[in-house]
């Protein structure tokens, strides 16, 4: 550069500050929100928008020029829009993670900022406002005072029974049948839900197995097996549902939906011999063997049970005094990732697709509450996490990993190739995280052991849809394919 202007832009940068002096003002505007004004001089913005002009100028391409000997004055006229949507976009990350840093601000979602509203002026100061959900602010109460009554118990021959019902049922064959429809069959049906005179919503040719309760994504349908019992194809059955006052539908949330379901083909579901041909397949030797690995996963369903009990009831006492509203929109978006974590934890510990299945339903037509009990209690964790150091390290993963193949029969390598594809890799780190923070607190608090909860043969199927619409796709296919070999 020759002029006085481009050495002035350069002495410009060279003398930049490191830090911007800017001058700030934050409100409380509800909470976990807080309003934020922001002024930054004009000071700052001429060693920005200096800095933008030597990037642009080592860069700049233009007719009669060498790269680098561009006129400043040139540039600012040849480039005016480009320079002030950079100068624009550096002012606002420079001050934004600034505010960050020097006033403690922990987001917790993007800042509602309206970025095209605003233009930097080319003289003067800078002024925006913006609102940003923050961290909620609250106090660790005294873990020695809490005392959890703890499901405890080797597995009964019951426990084996019901898991092993569940798990041959999963694995049964559908076979047509001419039969009146009983209980534990498998049905193809067409469903027609109406609200008033409007029909909301059809779904064709959906199969169905013949539980006492059916779960919709937003509503449950009691007693199902006694209202299709007998039923055989062209036969229509006629009841209702209540919406579930989580539903996305504001509108619908409780209110009565007429359901008429049409069955178009009933089956048996006709379970396999636990044989040689089974055994092989399921690459055992002896049913001894694969005896031994039910009582396993058993036990593995009975720690499960043991660790959410727990955990709820430790969650539910560390919690009570958490009083504080978390922002609606945070607690939509965060609906999923909760719903993914406990999907997770249920592959891990051995239960079957149409349990998950059926648990996530359960879990969506009461998401909004769920999640939100689940993000305060994501907070405590990990201010304590914080607090005690608390990381799910390389190691950690692996291990689960490592637990997982061989539950499943698939290399480690695949098992995490398909977490990653799926986005629940950040799931598994933050739930192996917070599953060590609620291990450290199961140290510091009090117990009474109390019997386990029996495990029980499923008596509830899914549909994997809303009756209103409007909700989420399932995540299970996710779950599903980690679970099984391909």
């Amino acid at each position: 550069m020759s002029s006085d202007v481009e050495q002035a832009v350069e002495d410009a940068v060279v003398d930049a500050p490191q830090r911007m002096k800017l001058s700030v003002d934050i409100k409380d505007a509800g909470s976990c929100r807080r309003h934020i004004s922001v002024t930054v001089s004009e000071a700052d913005i001429r060693a920005i928008r200096a800095e933008a002009l030597l990037d642009l100028s080592g860069k700049a391409q233009v007719p009669g020029f060498r790269v680098g000997k561009v006129p400043v004055a040139l540039l600012e006229k040849r480039f005016k829009t480009e320079i002030a949507s950079d100068i624009k976009q550096k002012v606002l990350l420079s001050s934004l993670e600034q505010i960050s840093e020097e006033y403690n601000i922990e987001p917790i979602g993007e800042p509602r900022l309206n970025v095209e509203n605003l233009e930097v002026p080319t003289t003067g100061d800078f002024h925006y406002e913006f609102d940003v959900e923050v961290r909620p602010e609250f106090e660790l109460p005294d873990f020695n005072s809490i005392t959890i009554r703890r499901p405890s118990g080797e597995a009964t021959q019951e426990d084996i029974d019901a898991y092993l019902a569940n798990m041959m049922g999963a694995r049964a064959e559908i076979v047509t049948t001419d039969d009146p429809a009983a209980e534990g069959d498998h049905l193809i049906c067409n469903l027609t839900f109406t609200a008033g005179e409007k029909v909301i919503r059809r779904v064709e040719s959906h199969a169905l197995r013949m539980l006492p309760t059916l779960n919709f994504a937003d509503a449950v349908l009691e007693n199902f097996s006694t209202l299709m019992a007998g039923a055989v194809p062209g036969d229509v059955r006629k009841t209702s549902v209540t919406v579930s006052l989580q539903s996305p539908v504001v509108e619908m949330r409780g209110e009565q939906v007429a359901v008429e379901i049409e069955v178009v083909e009933v089956a048996h579901y006709n379970q396999p011999a636990l044989d040689d041909v089974f055994l092989a397949q399921a690459g055992l030797s002896s049913k001894e063997e694969f005896l031994e690995l039910v009582r396993e996963s058993v036990q593995r369903q009975l720690d499960y049970q043991q660790r959410q009990e727990t955990r709820s009831q430790l969650l539910q006492s560390i919690t009570a005094s958490a009083d504080w509203d978390l922002p609606e929109g945070l607690v939509r978006q965060q609906t999923e990732n909760a719903l993914r974590r406990e999907l997770l934890e249920m592959a891990q510990a051995g239960f079957t697709i149409d349990q998950i299945r059926n648990r996530e339903s359960e879990i969506r037509q009461n998401a909004l509450q769920d999640t939100r009990d689940a993000l305060k209690q994501h907070f405590i964790l990990d201010k304590i996490a914080t607090a005690q150091d608390i990381e799910a390290s390389e190691a950690d993963v692996e291990y689960e990993l490592r637990i997982m193949s061989m539950q499943q029969g698939e290399p480690v390598r695949r098992i995490r190739a398909k977490l990653v594809k799926s986005g629940m890799i950040e799931n598994l780190y933050a739930q192996l995280r917070e599953r060590k923070t609620i291990d450290y607190l199961l140290t510091q608090v009090q117990f009474e052991d109390v019997p386990h909860e029996p495990i029980s043969v499923q008596s509830a199927t899914s549909a994997n849809f809303a009756v209103c619409g409007n909700m989420q796709p399932s995540l299970v296919d996710d779950t599903a394919e980690v679970g099984k070999s391909e």
